[in-house]
């Protein structure tokens, strides 16, 4: 029986391991299978109604604080996004500007999902710059600047998402800002000393005063002059250190997306916007997608930027695409 019975437990023994064997070999299939990101295909952002939206804005003129046709259009966002089924709010404040002029600003705010803990923060600014003192003609410099693309691009994009999240909506809760007063920074002509902080005044208040107490959101995404002629969008350096996973998530899915020639992996130059107050004082981590021209003689942002040629002539429906697109399959993956 001893012999017998040592003969038998190896046997049971090589049996019972190959049944371990293969139950680790299907269970590791199986989480894998699991575990295996599912990618959702959001819908398709539509570049014609998005540059409908960059031309609304630029009809009503520049949209400088204390003007008709900032008043105006403000008006026309904040019922725009109303009209797409966000819960809008609308931020007033008097803010000084670096001459000591009071800017009547308004932050635009639409909510959807407001009930949801989980949100991501898009954002743009849609005031314009009242001087062109990048312009090469120096008669210009005291001239207002349409803001096509520096201002408007940003906007009619987040417009076009606003819309597309009525339709269908992603899982998470999404809050998009409309920032003002982002381009009455000091102007290049002025002779004296330089305030600090004059740009990005109305992101500065909403980062101190957010239109929600306690608001907070898992990061945000900054569109600013995105629908140049041949614009290009490099990684700015102060949005990879602060929010690197952002940034590598967002530069990812445009090159998945067949985006590459827009999104470009690499480091481009570092920019006071709005995304550095949303995060160093609203404690959010926001990321710039920015025009960068690394080719350009008279600013790396490209040669309209504050010159009177920022008009619709130099707005391409296809780069409106590559940022509209990019960002929409980035938020409705979040879970």
């Amino acid at each position: 029986m001893k012999i017998k019975n040592l003969f038998i437990a190896p046997v049971l023994l090589l049996m019972l391991v190959g049944v371990v064997a293969c139950g680790s070999s299907k269970k590791t299939d199986d989480t894998e299978a699991t575990e295996k990101k599912v990618v959702i295909k959001a819908p398709a952002f539509d570049a014609d109604s998005a540059y409908a939206y960059v031309k609304a804005q630029t009809d009503f003129g520049p949209r400088i604080p204390n003007s008709q046709a900032h008043r105006n259009c403000g008006d026309y966002l904040a019922s725009q996004l109303e009209k797409f089924g966000a819960k809008v709010y609308n931020q007033y404040a008097d803010l000084v500007a670096w001459d000591g002029t009071i800017l009547k600003s308004r932050n635009i705010i639409g909510a959807y999902k407001p009930e949801s803990k989980k949100r991501v923060m898009l954002c743009a600014h849609w005031d314009s710059r009242p001087y062109a003192d990048n312009d090469p003609n120096a008669d210009n410099h005291y001239e207002p600047v349409m803001g096509a693309n520096d201002g408007a691009s940003g906007v009619g994009v987040l417009l076009e998402i606003a819309r597309q999240i009525q339709i269908k909506s992603p899982e998470i809760g999404i809050d998009i800002i409309f920032f003002d007063s982002e381009d009455y920074g000091t102007p290049e002509f002025y002779v004296g000393l330089f305030k600090p902080h004059t740009w990005c005044l109305g992101s500065q208040y909403w980062a101190r005063n957010p239109h929600i107490q306690g608001y907070f959101a898992r990061y945000g995404i900054l569109l600013d002059m995105v629908g140049g002629k041949g614009a290009t969008f490099y990684r700015e350096p102060y949005s990879y250190r602060t929010a690197r996973k952002e940034v590598k998530k967002v530069w990812e899915k445009a090159h998945e997306l067949g985006y590459g020639n827009w999104f470009i992996n690499q480091e481009g130059a570092e920019v006071t916007d709005d995304h550095v107050y949303v995060h160093s004082i609203g404690r959010i981590p926001c990321i710039d997608i920015i025009n960068y021209d690394p080719n350009c003689e008279r600013s790396s942002f490209g040669p309209t930027w504050h010159t009177v040629n920022d008009t619709m002539e130099n707005i391409d429906p296809n780069t409106l695409k590559a940022v509209g697109q990019t960002v929409m399959d980035v938020i409705y993956n979040e879970k």
